[in-house]
Formats: structure tokens, sequence, C-alpha cells
């Protein structure tokens, strides 16, 4: 897949993708020596957290920009570039982490596969990614604005619910101890630009067959569309909703 991220804007504008794991990390509760891979990593904030408890860990990510950036922010923990639909590891681990990125999967098949063959019997998966109903406003709004000027309006997201990716972990041998869809109103980073900087960091894909000179007037709208839902107390929001899951690998 094409990497369209840009790493710099990420740790700038939206560290509150990696601020906001502290809960899935606590689920984690990482041990001194333990063996964990961390999936979907990105600028290895949550990464360098769990080498600071004494595990011995390593990132993956897909993105080049994403783990050059990671390995610059901290040259002592370490990380791969690798997608999680295809990695092979040499090693079991005792456990897999991921926050925040297997959404940006479309085949969950494929990644939770490789999370399975990496884990040792007995070895925990913890997951936190979004769920069903997360940004269904951003969503609604961004597909309603750009498909009214006659433009596909797609995203590239997954979004399952809990039934859905419960089932899909116990086809592959895990056991769910725990799942929770739960919402997360988020403020975002910039009071004006806030919702433009989002688009521009995540949302790319609905705006793939839209001309440069197109998209000034678009965010314009898609703002208009949104801001009475999405904007309160001087700042934009994200409606995000979070699927958090913990497994065990039988």
């Amino acid at each position: 897949m094409a990497d369209r991220w840009d790493s710099s804007l990420y740790d700038d504008r939206h560290s509150f993708v990696w601020k906001a794991g502290g809960g899935v990390f606590d689920l984690l509760n990482p041990q001194p020596g333990e063996r964990i891979l961390d999936v979907g990593c990105g600028t290895g904030h949550l990464t360098a957290q769990i080498a600071e408890k004494g595990a011995a860990v390593t990132g993956l990510d897909s993105s080049v920009s994403m783990v050059a950036q990671a390995r610059q922010n901290f040259p002592k923990v370490k990380f791969a570039l690798a997608d999680a639909r295809s990695f092979v590891m040499e090693d079991e681990y005792d456990a897999v982490f991921s926050n925040a990125a297997l959404h940006w999967v479309r085949e969950p098949e494929e990644a939770i596969k490789c999370m399975a063959a990496a884990l040792k019997p007995g070895g925990r998966l913890v997951l936190e990614l979004g769920g069903q109903g997360n940004i269904a406003r951003i969503c609604a709004g961004v597909e309603e604005v750009v498909r009214a000027a006659g433009y596909a309006g797609q995203h590239t997201w997954y979004f399952p619910s809990i039934a859905e990716y419960t089932a899909l972990l116990e086809k592959h041998g895990f056991m769910v101890t725990m799942a929770q869809n739960f919402p997360r109103w988020t403020k975002l980073e910039h009071p004006e630009r806030g919702m433009r900087e989002w688009l521009e960091m995540f949302g790319g894909a609905y705006f793939d067959d839209i001309p440069a000179e197109a998209r000034g007037e678009l965010d314009k709208q898609i703002e208009d569309r949104l801001r009475p839902t999405l904007w309160s107390d001087g700042q934009w929001h994200a409606d995000y909703r979070r699927l958090r899951v913990l497994a065990e690998k039988s």
C-alpha cells in the first residue's frame, strides 16, 4: 500500500493518538524480560514505553516514514518495516500489542493470522482499534460533501463490531477474554485548523480522485457541514469509538 503518512505532522499535531493509548498499555502490563511485538507502532512512543518497563520489544510498521521517525525518536528501541498482513517473525512472543493501527488493515484475517503465528501458546493479544461507529459523524459529513461534488467519497478504514472481530479471532485460535466498544470524544490539536489537519493526516483516501485546486472549497464545505456537531468550546473534536480486545492464543 502507498505510504501516505507524514510522520512529522503525526508527532506534531496528532500525538493524541498514542497519548490516548494509556488504557490499552495498562491492559498489556508489560513485564521485565517479556518478548513483545508492537504491530503498527507509528512513531514509536508506546513501543518505547514498553521498552522502559524492561520488556524486549520490537515495533513494526508498514510506513517507511513512520519507522524512520520512530528510529530517530528512540534509537535504542528495535523497529522494523513490515506489513501487518504478511509479516513473519523468527521468534515467538509473549504478547502482541497494537494501538490505533489495525483499522487501517482491510484484510483483518491476514493480520490476525500473522499475529497468531508470532505468539507462543498461551501468549496474549492486546489490541485497540477503531470500532463500529468510529468517526461516524466525520464520515457522514465528508461523504455527503465529496459525493455532492461528483467524486467517489470512499474511505479505506475497517471498523468492526465486537461480534465480527471476536469471531475472526476465535476462528484463528484465540480465546477472547475481554472485548469493549466505547466512545472517546477527542479534542483535535489546532483550534481552527484541527479538522482540516485531521483529514490531511488520516482522511487522504477520500480525496484521491479530487484535483488539488478543488480541495480548498471542499474543505470549507466539510467544515461547515461538521461544525454543528463536532465544534464546541472553540475547538474541533473527533467522534471516536474504540474497540479494545484482550485474547489468549490457545
